[in-house]
């Protein structure tokens, strides 16, 4: 019999988790990562807030932490990425950037984040996002099922087919007052434009407030047929 890929054997454990930890809470979800995969896991964090870092450093204060480095991000993002580096100094940030700049990538195609979003979100958040998850065995994101209506069904440990390894949402379950309880109770960073009422931050050029009533995510891309950049979904 031919012995299982690692990508088979990672299989079996996500979906053997995701039944286990249904209803883990995320210290619970955190703890089972570091003991599953030791080394081999990172947290993806958009540098929104530091809640999933302050819960995963918990548990391993040297945690990698991967940021997108788009080239188009807000001042106030890149801000938090560098207070993280100084609140946390155990976390190593691994920063992962497309193949062109921002200059060579309008140079050959224009401004994609007006003609052609899905492109551009495919050459500077997803493309680095493979290269850097194919070094790990699984990694844990900050998804939360109130987010939007396409993130409503978020298992808290999945196994994630298109990047082929395993994927941990602690926070999944956690309501916005969880959250912001949780945010405010342990003083942690968030990003300042939260306050200027941006729920959901991404590039500059791509991120408006959204509208009364609206969920947090419909500042994204606001006006396209578009909802995910294509990390999630």
């Amino acid at each position: 019999m031919t012995a299982p890929t690692r990508a088979e054997e990672l299989k079996v454990i996500a979906e053997a988790a995701s039944v286990e930890l249904a209803d883990a809470s995320a210290e619970e979800a955190l703890a089972w990562t570091a003991r599953t995969f030791g080394d081999s896991w990172i947290v993806a964090s958009n540098m929104q807030d530091a809640v999933l870092i302050d819960l995963a450093v918990k548990v391993k204060p040297d945690v990698d932490v991967l940021f997108l480095e788009t080239g188009y991000h807000f001042p106030e993002t890149i801000g938090v990425r560098d207070a993280v580096d100084l609140v946390y100094p155990g976390v190593r940030i691994v920063n992962a950037a497309a193949e062109q700049s921002v200059a060579d990538q309008e140079a050959e195609f224009g401004q994609l984040f007006k003609t052609d979003p899905g492109k551009c979100c495919h050459l500077r958040k997803v493309v680095p996002l493979r290269r850097e998850l194919a070094k790990y065995d699984a990694w844990v994101t900050g998804v939360r099922r109130v987010d939007a209506p396409t993130r409503a069904n978020t298992p808290i440990v999945q196994w994630d087919e298109r990047n082929g390894l395993v994927k941990v949402n602690p926070i999944a379950p956690w309501s916005d007052d969880e959250f912001n309880g949780y945010l405010h109770e342990h003083g942690i960073l968030e990003n300042l434009l939260v306050q200027q009422g941006y729920p959901s931050i991404g590039c500059a050029p791509c991120t408006a407030k959204p509208l009364p009533g609206q969920d947090a995510r419909s500042g994204r891309w606001a006006g396209l047929a578009k909802t995910e950049c294509g990390l999630h979904g």
